[in-house]
């Protein structure tokens, strides 16, 4: 989702509008030298210092601004930067005043619903995003923003329409032809597919062309053309890997920092919480599972949450640019475990609406995590998800995800993806032996089989009586913010089972790899 400032009419906000940082501080600073209790100043002040990134020195300048003037643009604002500092609870309280008096321009109505976004409150973003639309009929951005969480809502119908009433306006908009195509599962009556093929045909950017490209590639698998949706899915992806500074090795040097950081000492006063961590790689059954054991009467999802990494990230004080590293891995591996499992749950806290219920975090990431999850939280449990290898690579070369993140660049070549799975394989062979009794692992294509007997031993190992609700997730009402939106809103289906046998020419190299690696295809 997208925000961005809101601008009144002035010379300084001018001068910010056009992209004049320099100009539009200049401007504050003589507006604060002149009346240091001038709001205006410090809110022109603190959003030129958050343009040039000095993030810490904008929120003290804005929080200056809402103390003196407690209006919902400064509010809004002030609560896009501490989101931007994974300050969550903070931003949520901010936000809370701002609903004593919202503000009346769209702007300032689409950034308050993109920092619920941000905290996981999709229901409370819905009413901003509305709004926004309403008092700017003619902007993208918010209309895009709107579907977005309509299809989080699971009000697919909704966001199809709103979904049309962008591509009227916009009718190159790459991201709304995406978002599109994933709302439903297309019929050969009714489709997009000759509209994407023209409008990819047309676009020239490559994030546009990645964006219609996956469209296209989903689309066609829709409505039974296999193999033209993976030749497709195999172009738009090689121009897309092409473009990127990935090497495998980097993933592999993470890899090797988690195994020779397992930290043996136990943890000093760890907290007794009991959270439960949905694992494993993506597009493995996770959000299924979360589904499922959410449908408990005793448990919430907090969907998936980054409170662990940057627990992890703080306890090691390292000054890398990126969260999860090497170097984060191996300094935290000598900090206090126990302080990373209370930082975890403070950060966790804002998440959590019912307290008194257990709560799932369903980060499949945190598999580099277990170790540490399981000496800093020593009641949590873990669950991996675990799904057919050449399926697995499959499913993650056909998925798109967060395009900006570093952390899904193996995603675009097979070989890539073949390489990640061994050794996440590898790893999670450490944690089944080091952690029996705290990790449990389930395999997606047995709970398609056995839906009660895989979720009765899910229950169990989590320390949970029965409830004949969790066979009935589909109807849980929950937002669902993953890829798998659509797919966990209808009952349990076998479609993806053995899925990379219509394509195993094309996967060839693939089950070499794993050959030669010793892993089992069978």
């Amino acid at each position: 989702m997208t925000a961005t400032c809101a601008l009144r009419v002035s010379p300084a906000r001018d001068a910010l509008a056009q992209g004049d940082v320099q100009a539009a501080r200049q401007f504050a600073a003589r507006m604060m030298a002149s009346d240091p209790s001038d709001a205006e100043g410090h809110f022109i002040f603190g959003l030129a210092e958050s343009n040039d990134g000095r993030i810490g020195a904008g929120i003290e300048h804005l929080d200056r601004a809402v103390t003196l003037d407690p209006q919902g643009e400064y509010r809004a604002q002030l609560a896009r930067l501490l989101v931007m500092m994974r300050r969550d609870g903070d931003a949520a309280a901010i936000l809370h005043d701002a609903e004593k008096a919202p503000p009346t321009d769209a702007l300032s109505r689409d950034t308050i619903g993109c920092v619920y976004a941000r905290l996981g409150d999709h229901g409370a973003a819905l009413g901003h995003f509305e709004e926004a639309v309403r008092l700017d009929p003619p902007n993208i951005n918010y209309r895009y923003n709107l579907a977005t969480t309509l299809n989080f809502l699971g009000r697919s119908d909704e966001a199809e329409t709103a979904l049309e009433a962008l591509l009227a306006l916009a009718p190159q908009d790459a991201r709304a032809h995406h978002l599109l195509s994933a709302l439903r599962k297309q019929r050969p009556d009714n489709n997009h597919v000759d509209r994407l093929t023209a409008t990819l045909a047309d676009a020239k950017d490559s994030r546009s062309r990645l964006l219609l490209g996956y469209a296209l590639t989903k689309e066609l698998e829709d409505v039974g053309r296999p193999d033209e949706a993976l030749k497709q899915l195999c172009a738009t992806n090689a121009e897309h890997r092409r473009n990127l500074p990935y090497a495998f090795a980097r993933d592999a040097a993470l890899f090797d920092a988690v195994e020779g950081a397992w930290p043996l000492a136990p943890a000093s006063d760890a907290p007794g919480d009991a959270p439960i961590f949905i694992i494993g790689m993506p597009r493995t059954g996770t959000t299924l599972v979360d589904r499922i054991l959410s449908s408990h009467p005793l448990v919430k999802s907090a969907g998936e949450l980054q409170a662990m990494p940057l627990a992890v990230k703080k306890a090691a004080g390292t000054k890398s640019p990126t969260v999860m590293d090497a170097e984060t891995i191996a300094a935290a591996a000598r900090a206090d475990i126990g302080m990373i499992g209370r930082d975890y749950l403070d950060r966790a806290a804002h998440h959590r609406r019912q307290p008194e219920l257990r709560f799932i975090d369903k980060f499949p990431g945190n598999f580099f995590y277990a170790g540490f999850i399981a000496r800093a939280l020593p009641a949590a449990r873990i669950v991996c998800l675990r799904r057919h290898p050449m399926d697995t690579v499959l499913s993650n070369f056909r998925n798109l995800f967060a395009v900006s993140s570093r952390y899904y660049d193996y995603s675009y070549d097979l070989l890539d993806i073949a390489a990640y799975y061994a050794r996440f394989d590898r790893l999670m062979s450490l944690w089944r032996e080091a952690l029996p009794s705290r990790l449990i692992e389930l395999r997606y294509e047995d709970i398609v089989a056995d839906q009660e007997g895989e979720s009765r031993r899910l229950l169990a190992h989590c320390g949970l009586d029965w409830s004949d609700s969790c066979l009935s997730f589909h109807t849980n009402h929950a937002p669902v913010s993953t890829p798998s939106a659509a797919q966990v809103r209808r009952p349990i289906y076998a479609d993806s089972v053995g899925r990379w046998k219509r394509h195993a020419d094309v996967l060839e190299p693939v089950r070499r790899f794993f050959e030669q690696a010793g892993i089992d295809i069978s």
